[in-house]
């Protein structure tokens, strides 16, 4: 069943961009596929004007991965955002646990699938995600990541760059 959002257009039909709040060239995965309880499906293809692409590998290195993760994490908040007739927010990534990427890159000409799904998730914005991205039905990287999502990202900023100190 494909998920709709407004005025009957499927999910996998409107441009990934309308959910995040990065813009291209920052964008770097493909489409939304799939949203669910919680959890969604993007898909990223490979092509030689994919970013961070590199010729001598044939493809994407394996580190790109995270970003692809935390993306599509992204996405997941801009569509609940949007359902919710919210602004999009922008979020951070606090870092990662059980990360494994054993394929050492993304290839060229090929697609692929991330699966993100909230594990928990805080009244503060803090948030934790397991992902994990495939080819095919072949899973080749996974990860829990943490996230934050302040309420007011603006004060959340000006606060964080005001308790800093010099030394």
């Amino acid at each position: 069943m494909t998920h709709k959002l407004w005025d009957g257009a499927p999910l996998s039909g409107i441009d990934v961009e309308t959910f995040l709040p990065h813009r291209r060239p920052m964008v770097l995965i493909d489409r939304v596929l799939k949203h669910g309880h919680d959890s969604l499906l993007t898909a990223t293809h490979i092509s030689e004007t994919s970013p961070y692409f590199d010729e001598a590998l044939g493809g994407v290195p394996n580190y790109v991965g995270i970003e692809y993760m935390a993306q599509s994490i992204a996405a997941l908040a801009g569509v609940e955002a949007t359902l919710r007739g919210e602004p999009i927010q922008v979020g951070f990534l606090l870092g990662s646990r059980k990360l494994s990427m054993p394929h050492a890159f993304f290839a060229l000409g090929e697609t692929y699938t991330t699966h993100v799904k909230r594990l928990y998730q805080e009244d503060t914005g803090l948030a934790v995600f397991d992902c994990r991205i495939f080819h095919g039905d072949t899973q080749v990287a996974e990860a829990n990541v943490n996230v934050f999502q302040p309420q007011d990202t603006d004060a959340y900023i000006r606060e964080s760059q005001g308790s800093s100190t010099s030394i």
